[in-house]
């Protein structure tokens, strides 16, 4: 089993459940998968944190109970609703409904009491056993919140009327009337209940509950986005809403993508975060900093905000991104633990996916062992999806003679080449290149033989810096390289010319010795005041090579002619070498 994980912003962001696979994977790659699971690589090394965490086709909606021991979602198809108990990590029960949901609420510390609000204008009230009570509105719903005080369920929509739902009465209330033609978002701030209402006009409305008025418009403005759209007064409108725990802050998220971070006390927003995707925001929550972490900022808390594309999380009091993650598949709401770094996301595939981020927070108590999993997990090498398939050209396969194949279920085409398996690609490759093991292990061979001899020991020779030419030649002079006897016919010549040249190459090398280690001519070697150079003119008018060439022109001519005086051309000879023996 091996746990992906993502390194933004230097935090690790690991997916404890759900499915990896991208949306760019080949048709016929997944559906093959899915028919032979006990070879799927994903299938065989999933980790289910809860067990049945998801819905068969997509996930709508979820919640954490408010005593964090139960998490109740909804999703279709077909509709229904589902609790999954942590003390067990697996599904409680699941419901089915008549219609999609809307959104919902939790009316109790558990699961027991709850209230849904359907796409058709229904809203449904479920007890620990059953739908207990259905009501109709008469507008069609598109957010709702309860009221714990007055015990009225807030249902905002398609109308400039916000529905009060009595629970306690049973019965409906006089609605609140707003200046907007659609309410989006219903909120009920926990520090002091005061009501807020995103509009559709780009609008936040304050009321006070217990007069049941409006004491405050809150008009977001933003740069770039001044023409009316749709008829709304900014060009956007309020697409999601939270209170902080404090009661004076508040994050509104727009349609345009955009979330912004205001005191009660101000009209002015003091953060602006732009999502860049241009979608709108779906998710928009204040996370304060759990028990357990470290944040050297003063204010620690984050904002986690999240449109269908990407979640991302920044700093309150800098706008700093934090960490941002980025599903496979749409997202349509997305849930956090309290007091943990554990992330619960719906979206637009079978399985809800979870996300770990140590550095927000520890893992819940019944999932302590996400601690030591995530990082024995990690370091271990993954396997990809294509793993037992080879991508191979057109030239290739004409190659292994496997070109006949093209347009049979064999070859995946994909791009510029094809999909083959990888036993079919060995098998092809071995009766192609039948002594292919046999070039191999001589090339390895060949590969270990010449490490040994790179390892072997070599004697190096530092030269200088400056004039390493003539460092190098007088080296050799040290070592004798100049003084080799010249081959000849006679014996007693080649004794007279050997021990001649002996005599010489010792007066070279005591001369080179004395060049070398005498601190007189250090200067030569280490300042570059002293750097001889070898392309100049007068350098090649003193050491010219044609004297050399000359003097073995003047030996040919004495060997050719054997008339001649051979004293007189020995004399010669010798002249012309000693004129050349230094620096030839």
């Amino acid at each position: 089993m091996v746990l992906e994980v993502t390194n933004t912003n230097n935090v690790k962001v690991y997916t404890v459940s759900g499915s990896s696979l991208t949306r760019k994977l080949p048709d016929w790659l997944v559906k093959r998968k899915r028919r032979e699971l006990q070879k799927d690589i994903e299938w065989t090394r999933r980790i289910e944190l809860i067990q049945d965490f998801g819905f068969p086709e997509a996930s709508l909606r979820l919640k954490v109970t408010p005593d964090g021991q139960f998490c109740m979602a909804t999703g279709v198809y077909k509709p229904q609703i589902r609790v999954f108990d942590f003390a067990n990590v697996a599904m409680k029960f699941d419901r089915h409904t008549d219609a999609e949901n809307v959104n919902f609420c939790v009316l109790s510390d558990d699961w027991t009491k709850s209230v849904h609000l359907q796409n058709d204008r229904s809203i449904e009230f479920h007890n620990e056993g059953q739908m207990h009570f259905r009501t109709r509105i008469p507008r069609f719903g598109r957010d709702l919140a309860y009221h714990s005080s007055s015990c009225d369920v807030l249902v905002g929509g398609a109308s400039s009327e916000v529905f009060r739902v009595n629970i306690d009465q049973g019965r409906f209330m006089t609605p609140l009337q707003t200046q907007s033609e659609g309410v989006n978002v219903v909120r009920v701030s926990q520090a002091h209940e005061l009501l807020a209402f995103g509009t559709q006009d780009g609008t936040v409305e304050f009321w006070d509950p217990r007069a049941r008025n409006r004491i405050g418009v809150l008009e977001p403005e933003i740069a770039g986005i001044v023409d009316p759209i749709n008829g709304t007064r900014g060009g956007f409108e309020i697409s999601a809403m939270d209170f902080r725990n404090d009661g004076l802050g508040v994050a509104v998220g727009t349609s345009s993508g955009h979330v912004l971070l205001y005191d009660l006390r101000q009209s002015r927003p003091w953060q602006t975060k732009d999502q860049q995707y241009g979608l709108p925001i779906k998710t928009v929550k204040w996370m304060e900093q759990a028990q357990g972490a470290y944040s050297p900022e003063v204010d620690s808390a984050k904002i986690m905000s999240a449109d269908a594309r990407i979640i991302k999380l920044w700093s309150v009091s800098t706008g700093k991104v934090f960490t941002s993650i980025e599903p496979t598949n749409d997202i349509n709401d997305v849930c956090h633990m309290p007091n943990s770094g554990l992330l619960f996301v719906a979206g637009e595939s079978a399985e809800i996916q979870s996300y770990f981020i140590p550095q927000l927070g520890p893992a819940p108590a019944w999932a302590h062992f996400l601690e030591n999993l995530t990082e024995e997990m990690e370091q271990k090498p993954q396997q990809t999806i294509y793993d037992d398939y080879k991508f191979v050209v057109r030239r290739e396969l004409e190659s292994l003679g496997l070109s006949h194949l093209i347009g049979s279920p064999v070859l995946k085409p994909y791009m510029h080449g094809f999909f083959v398996d990888l036993r079919l690609y060995e098998r092809a490759k071995a009766i192609a290149n039948p002594f292919a093991y046999d070039d191999y292990r001589m090339q390895r061979v060949q590969d270990k033989l010449q490490e040994a001899r790179e390892s072997r020991i070599r004697a190096t020779t530092k030269l200088p810096k400056v004039n390493r030419s003539l460092a190098m030649r007088l080296m050799q002079m040290q070592k004798g390289e100049k003084g080799r006897a010249p081959d000849s016919d006679s014996d007693d010549e080649q004794k007279r010319l050997g021990g001649r040249q002996r005599r010489k190459a010792q007066v070279q090398a005591a001369t080179a010795t004395a060049v070398l280690e005498d601190s007189r001519f250090k200067d030569i070697f280490n300042n570059p005041d002293f750097e001889v150079d070898e392309d100049a003119d007068e350098f090649k008018q003193l050491h010219t090579p044609f004297k050399k060439m000359k003097l073995q022109g003047a030996k040919a001519r004495a060997d050719d002619d054997s008339s001649e005086d051979d004293m007189g051309i020995r004399d010669a000879v010798d002249v012309d070498e000693s004129d050349t023996e230094f620096f030839a």
